[in-house]
């Protein structure tokens, strides 16, 4: 599945946009595995030194430089209309969001890059245990990364859909924001699903060595599909409305339009929340920080900066 997201958008008409994808070498592996604090240098110029304590000298952080990988990712940044949606060879920092300044994925430098990846734990799952699901018995391949760069687009969530594929065939759609009702989408159903299964037959059904995989996909206000990304078909890959137990065995599956419909026999099952669902949390919500802790790094809270600065005084003045 490594190879098939660079397969897919190599020649893969509507494919959202344009894509860049850069090899990640492995000095940058390196540092987005490293445990130290995050520090980059997102300057032309070089970092400057800490100016020394009153007391003594202040320890010198040194930011990683990595030049030549550096000019690559603002190349293509700068090619891609200055803003990215930056993603490895599977995962997107989705968990990790919060972190930014603009409290989105869009990003604008590689420092913004960095950020996001070494604060997501599904990077860093990538990175350690990319085939922890994996049932074949044979050893693990050696693993190429890539850092795959998306032209950043302002999407409409209820226009984003997730499909399975099992066997080169479309067995599940879900909407992809489960967290909110659209009504457009309860009332447009079918021809949604119509849409998505045209766009599949004619490009991408039999196209892949995989069989078995997972793909995004945007509709637009006019009907058009357009690709979004593509996953592993398998438990690293949220599965949305349906669960995986469902999409393996095959179980409560059937397509659920009208006995009428020529779609019926070989119809995808459709997913979409309903009016009578409580609207649910967001799935990210568990990988942020406290609530306190996130609006005292970031001074929306003037309140609570102004006790944590007169405590840090009076620590000072006790010792």
């Amino acid at each position: 599945m490594a190879s098939v997201f660079q397969a897919c958008f190599l020649f893969l008409p509507n494919s959202g946009g344009t894509c860049v994808i850069l090899p990640l070498p492995q000095n940058v592996k390196d540092y987005l595995l490293d445990d130290g604090t995050l520090v980059v240098s997102g300057r032309e110029d070089p970092p400057t030194r800490s100016q020394p304590d009153s007391d003594d000298e202040a320890e010198e952080i040194q930011a990683p430089e990595f030049p030549e990988f550096t000019t690559k990712v603002q190349e293509a940044i700068n090619s891609l209309g200055g803003s990215v949606f930056p993603k490895l060879n599977w995962s997107a920092p989705r968990d990790a969001y919060w972190i930014a300044m603009n409290s989105s994925l869009k990003c604008k430098t590689l420092s913004d890059i960095f950020l996001l990846f070494k604060s997501s734990d599904f990077i860093t799952r990538d990175f350690t245990q990319p085939f922890i699901h994996c049932t074949d018995d044979s050893p693990d391949p050696c693993m190429e990364y890539e850092l795959v760069l998306r032209k950043w687009c302002e999407l409409i969530p209820g226009a984003e859909f997730r499909c399975f594929v099992k066997e080169n065939k479309l067995i599940g759609i879900s909407q992809r924001d489960y967290t909110q009702y659209y009504d457009h989408i309860s009332k447009q159903k079918e021809d949604i699903c119509r849409c998505i299964q045209d766009f599949f037959k004619k490009h991408i059904q039999y196209k892949f060595l995989d069989e078995d995989f997972v793909f995004d996909i945007y509709r637009d206000s006019r009907g058009k599909v357009w690709l979004i990304d593509f996953n592993p078909f398998g438990e690293v890959t949220d599965s949305l409305l349906f669960t995986w137990e469902e999409l393996i065995s095959g179980r409560n599956l059937k397509g659920d339009f009208s006995e009428g419909d020529a779609l019926e026999q070989d119809s995808p099952a459709f997913r979409c929340t309903n009016s009578e669902v409580t609207v649910q949390p967001s799935p990210y919500l568990s990988y942020r920080l406290p609530k306190d802790f996130v609006d005292l790094s970031t001074g929306e809270d003037a309140h609570k900066l102004i006790d944590f600065l007169k405590l840090k005084r009076n620590q000072q003045e006790d010792e």
